[in-house]
């Protein structure tokens, strides 16, 4: 199978008019391929041979001690690191997966023909005695990408949370407008599609991105844009807009660090999702002591928060890419403590939107 042309990096941002015509045109042109492959795979095994799929492998960070190293990482957004071939004549695991491969790619078709959206939820629902689990049709939901060289939402294969967006902005989706300027202290719900916005209209200086709902933000002097959905700030940053990241211990950081770089998973598509620009507002431990913060602040680190993040520091691009964000991390894991980012508030139920961010937004205190 011929592979696709190398996908462009993000594009300005265009006419919502041409933008629909490029993506009808881009949907039409999928639906063909892969009616092409399904048509090719029929027709080998109507002749008696076994058809063979190739699929390349992508890692956009590996786990590298040190970069300077006698043998440095070779880690690429764009550059394949191996190949899988999965194949009907032999009798393993990838006889499986391309059955599920073609099984996923049907339900894919009838989507795009239908110009209809689904999550992958819904799918293994459709299958659930082929597809054994939903992680299943997530593999080969990313076999289908890599091999089209696509992204999900090119699937019309949508995620099922969605994220809050509340301050200067507002848009279109679909035929339903999206005014957060008229009322910047409400939530609004970032559509499950990203093609569905439209007619992007922001005076924000800056973007929030708060991965905690719980944070209280809300009726507040910082009037933030908060959202777990990645696309829509990768939307914004076309807009030269600042991404700002909020986040406090292992976990959050590994949310924060899939922000910048990319996830392992998704690394096929991490140079189109990533948000390289985007910055880390805290909290930071050294905040204990500059914001005068009460001990009740700290957690100390579970020995499942130090595996988690001796994993995260082994990661190449800490050494190559984000040296502070390194420094920060050891320096939690030095001091075995962690910041529950609600006990913030502990003095004050307003100290996070009235003190804390606005100070260090202003302050430039970020990494």
């Amino acid at each position: 199978m011929a592979g696709w042309e190398k996908r462009r990096g993000a594009a300005p941002l265009e006419g919502d008019e041409h933008r629909l015509r490029r993506r009808q045109e881009e949907a039409a042109l999928l639906l063909r391929r892969i009616r092409g492959l399904v048509r090719w795979v029929v027709e080998e095994v109507a002749v008696g041979r076994s058809p063979s799929i190739v699929l390349h492998r992508y890692r956009n960070y590996c786990s590298a001690a040190d970069a300077a190293s006698p043998s440095p990482c070779a880690c690429s957004y764009d550059a394949p690191v191996g190949t899988d071939v999965l194949s009907l004549l032999h009798k393993d695991c990838h006889t499986s997966r391309l059955n599920v491969l073609l099984r996923v790619l049907l339900v894919v078709q009838q989507l795009l023909q239908q110009n209809k959206h689904c999550s992958k939820r819904d799918i293994y629902y459709m299958y659930p005695s082929i597809f054994v689990e939903v992680a299943v049709v997530d593999h080969a939901i990313n076999d289908i990408c890599i091999l089209f060289k696509c992204s999900r939402h090119n699937l019309n294969v949508v995620p099922v949370v969605k994220g809050l967006v509340m301050g200067w902005i507002r848009f279109v989706e679909g035929e339903k407008k999206v005014y957060c300027i008229t009322n910047v202290n409400a939530a609004f719900s970032v559509p499950v599609s990203i093609e569905a916005i439209k007619d992007v209209v922001s005076v924000a200086h800056y973007i929030l991105v708060v991965e905690k709902e719980t944070v209280p933000l809300q009726c507040s002097s910082v009037w933030p844009m908060t959202s777990s959905v990645k696309e829509i700030a990768a939307l914004l940053l076309q807009e030269e807009a600042t991404q700002i990241f909020q986040q406090e211990d292992p976990y959050g950081f590994d949310i924060l660090a899939t922000y910048k770089f990319g996830s392992l998973q998704l690394a096929y598509d991490a140079n189109l999702l990533r948000v390289p620009d985007i910055r880390w507002l805290g909290v930071f431990t050294s905040d204990l002591e500059d914001f005068c913060l009460p001990d009740c602040c700290l957690l100390h680190l579970s020995p499942e928060d130090r595996r988690k993040a001796e994993g995260i520091l082994a990661r190449c691009y800490l050494h190559k890419e984000a040296p502070e964000w390194r420094s920060e991390l050891e320096a939690m894991l030095q001091k075995g403590v962690k910041f529950e980012i609600e006990a913030l508030s502990a003095s004050s139920i307003s100290f996070l939107s009235d003190r804390y961010i606005p100070q260090k937004i202003k302050q430039g205190r970020h990494l």
